[in-house]
């Protein structure tokens, strides 16, 4: 990968683990159903950005993610006392294991780092702060700026607007397949990090580079 400028992360799920909060609350979730009630979380949350910019009823990610989560504790019978929890261990994810360091290594080669992301800046603010990443981010994009959620490509065009770029001298990471398919397409160097050897969807794309973690991205940067 050359003449690269800047390097664009996705955030929920390739830099903070999704799954972190209901891990947290798995004894009072139940052992047995704490996993499949964070994927459905998750996917209820995508979904419900999809149809809303298809739809044109913007609201923000805070208020999709209380609003998927209230459908997925009625779904799974989850102790309606337990949102609170859920919320406020949203707000603060976990990073993976490997990010933080990875992260630190290429802020040392001086590459300008940029978090792309559908959540609000506020959120985003306040995952970077509770996981020690202050200081190493250039640059915290929201699409709060377009108003629509990824895939739109208005979203992907507002790193490159920022930073005069040419959209191939950007690459950008993201372990949502769509995300990197719509990358890709837009004209970024996407890369996948398929941290769980999962299939690649069928979406008119197929990356050219993958890494199992963050920290292989320093293998081919």
């Amino acid at each position: 990968m050359k003449n690269i400028k800047a390097i664009i992360f996705d955030a929920y799920g390739t830099l903070f683990d999704v799954n972190s909060a209901a891990e947290k609350c798995k004894a009072k979730i139940g052992i047995n159903k704490w996993d499949i009630f964070s994927n459905y979380w998750r996917t209820t949350q995508l979904e419900y950005t999809w149809l809303r910019t298809l739809m044109n009823r913007h609201e923000d990610f805070w208020k999709i993610t209380e609003d998927s989560l209230d459908k997925s504790m009625a779904v799974f019978d989850i102790d309606p006392l337990m949102r609170s929890e859920l919320l406020d261990l949203y707000k603060v994810l976990s990073t993976f294991p490997e990010v933080n360091d990875a992260l630190n290594k290429l802020k040392e080669k001086n590459y300008k780092l940029a978090i792309l992301s559908n959540g609000t800046p506020a959120l985003l603010n306040e995952l970077v702060k509770s996981n020690n990443l202050d200081n190493i981010f250039d640059d915290i994009f929201s699409i709060e700026e377009v108003k629509v959620y990824k895939p739109h490509s208005n979203v992907y065009n507002i790193p490159v607007k920022k930073y005069k770029i040419q959209k191939e001298e950007a690459a950008y990471l993201s372990a949502n397949t769509w995300d990197v398919s719509a990358g890709g397409n837009y004209g970024f160097n996407p890369v996948w990090v398929n941290r769980k050897n999962s299939i690649f969807d069928k979406l008119d794309y197929v990356p050219k580079y993958q890494v199992e973690n963050l920290g292989k991205l320093l293998d081919i940067i």
